[in-house]
Formats: structure tokens, C-alpha cells, sequence
């Protein structure tokens, strides 16, 4: 762990101390549970968010992905599939749509926060032509029941999200694609004169991003066990804002797993306690805009002081 990362690890104890404070409510193992399972979709999205600022890409449109990977999982459960077929069904509507994104951005060249702003407005269309105005509500528990499983003690959505970080380490740590994928986020054209596959790698990552929503969708039925019309509406800006906050940088080269998982917890923290202390849940965006805001004014300053030291040196 870095600077960064012990910074965060303090902020998430402090924030704790201060609404455990503030709130009689906070310092509870319900609520505990509570902000835990309110992480558990963000944690998946956020390690694909994480991929894909490394290479200097994003995708605003991640949100509904989510959504529409759920609308599938719930009609297969209401249709009486069965949750393994559940379980499949998410990652792979979220590989598909991975596809999608890939194809606009990747191969048509479409810059990326142009072409998935595009693909938000299909998306959320197409949400509101599958749900046809309703919620998708009442479904069944077996999908839930599944995931409520322990191995080992561990319930089964923190193994998954365990065993999908430690896959990610290990590409990024161990394999070709980690350097590959941040050498794009450092220039992408001197990694394409170097001769890395930087199509390949860019559509593999919005591909792999795109399961990690699916598995995101799949928590997300299993915990709620329905589907409203507005699923997803914030998760790109939560997920942005906790990458960043974890020491990403949103330009692209740099990136830390350790530092997501924190961001996201920080993110759920502080959006847990202002609720409990009476800050109505339609501040929430305005407090993540105001982090990410905060976080990036606080690196282009940073960036710029040695160089101001610099100059101040030479004269």
C-alpha cells in the first residue's frame, strides 16, 4: 500500500468515528451489513472502471449495461429458469454489450466518452421498452438463496469479488496484458508503434468489463430481487469517483486494485452516514461530483508544483 491507500484506509476510520458520532444508528452491525451490501455491485463495476481508465479509456453508459444485464436475469428467474442459468445469463449479456461498446469505440474509433454517452441514451431506451414503464418486482428467491450460500465460512458474493480481484491482479502483475494495458494508457500510439495489439487490448478490456457488470447485475437481483426503472442512474459517477479517489489516474498509465476496493468503500460510507444524519439521498450525486471534482483539482495541483519548484530554481 501507498501514501494514497493508507490516506484512504484513515479517511474510511474517520468518517466511521464521525457519524458513529453523529448517529446512534451508525456504529451498528446491521448497518455494517448494510453499507457492505451496498458495495457489493460497485465492487465489480469498479474493477472494470479501474481496467479501462488504466488504458485511458472510460464508459459512462456502464450503468445501464447493468441494467439491461438484470432485466435478463429477471425474466429468466420469472420465466422459472433456473439460477444456474441465472448466473450465466449476466456475464454473458454483459460480454455482448462489452462487444457493442467495443465496436463503437475500439474498431469505429469513436472516442470513448463520445460513443458511450451515445450507447447511455440506446441503453436506457431500450430499459424502459423492456420493462414497458413497470418494475420488475417479485421474483423469485432461488437466485438469492444461491448467493446466500457460504464456502468456507466466506458467503459466495465476497468470494466472486475476491477471486475476480486476484485474476486481475495477477493479469496486470504477471502477464503481457497489464504492461500492454498501461502502456496504451501512457500513449497510445507510441504503444501501437511499439508493436502491442492495442485494438486487441482495448476490445478485450471493454469485453471484460463488460462481464464484471454482469456479475454486478447478478448481485444486484439476488439482493433486491427486482428491477426498477431507473436501475443503474448513478453507478458510472459512483464508480468514477471511487477509482479515482483510489489513485487511478483518469488519464490513463496508472492504476491501483487496493486503492478501487477503498474508494468504493469510502464512496458507501459516506453515502451511508449522511443518510443516517439526515442528508436527504438526493444530495448523494453532489457529494460524488464534489470528490471527484476535489480529487482531480488536488492532482492538477500537485502536478504542477514540482514544476513550478522547477522554474523557481532556474531563476
Amino acid at each position: 500500500m501507498n501514501g494514497r491507500e493508507w490516506s484512504l484506509l484513515v479517511a474510511c476510520l474517520l468518517a466511521i468515528v464521525i457519524f458513529s458520532v453523529a448517529s446512534p444508528h451508525y456504529a451498528t452491525l446491521g448497518n455494517a451489513v448494510t453499507v457492505l451490501r451496498n458495495a457489493v455491485e460497485l465492487l465489480p463495476i469498479g474493477l472494470g472502471m479501474t481496467l479501462l481508465l488504466a488504458m485511458g479509456g472510460i464508459d459512462v453508459s456502464i450503468g445501464i449495461v447493468m441494467g439491461l444485464a438484470a432485466i435478463a436475469i429477471g425474466r429468466i428467474l420469472g420465466a422459472g429458469g433456473t439460477p444456474f442459468l441465472a448466473l450465466i445469463a449476466g456475464p454473458s449479456v454483459g460480454a455482448l454489450l462489452g462487444c457493442v461498446t467495443a465496436a463503437v469505440v475500439v474498431v469505429g474509433r469513436v472516442p470513448a466518452i463520445v460513443g458511450t454517452l451515445g450507447l447511455l441514451g440506446v441503453y436506457r431506451t431500450a430499459v424502459f421498452a423492456l420493462l414497458g414503464g413497470q418494475w420488475l418486482s417479485g421474483l423469485p428467491s432461488s437466485l438469492t438463496d444461491l448467493l446466500a450460500a457460504t464456502v468456507l465460512g466466506v458467503p459466495v458474493p465476497a468470494l466472486v469479488i475476491a477471486v475476480a480481484y486476484l485474476v486481475v491482479w495477477l493479469a496486470l502483475r504477471r502477464t503481457p496484458y497489464g504492461l500492454h494495458l498501461l502502456a496504451i494508457g501512457n500513449s497510445e500510439e507510441k504503444a501501437r508503434l511499439s508493436g502491442i495489439p492495442v485494438t486487441k487490448v482495448c476490445f478485450v478490456t471493454f469485453v471484460i468489463s463488460g462481464v464484471l457488470t454482469g456479475i454486478a447485475a447478478t448481485f444486484y437481483v439476488a439482493t433486491y430481487r427486482n428491477v426498477e426503472m431507473s436501475i443503474g442512474s448513478t453507478l458510472a459517477l459512483d464508480s468514477i469517483a471511487a477509482v479515482i479517489l483510489g489513485g487511478t489516474s483518469i488519464l490513463g498509465g496508472r492504476c491501483s486494485l487496493i486503492g478501487t476496493v477503498l474508494g468504493v468503500l469510502l464512496l458507501r460510507i459516506l453515502q451511508n452516514g449522511l443518510l443516517l444524519v439526515g442528508v436527504p439521498s438526493l444530495w448523494q450525486p453532489v457529494v460524488t461530483g464534489a470528490l471527484i471534482i476535489g480529487v482531480l483539482g488536488f492532482e492538477a495541483v500537485s502536478n504542477q508544483l514540482p514544476l513550478a519548484r522547477f522554474q523557481r530554481a532556474r531563476t
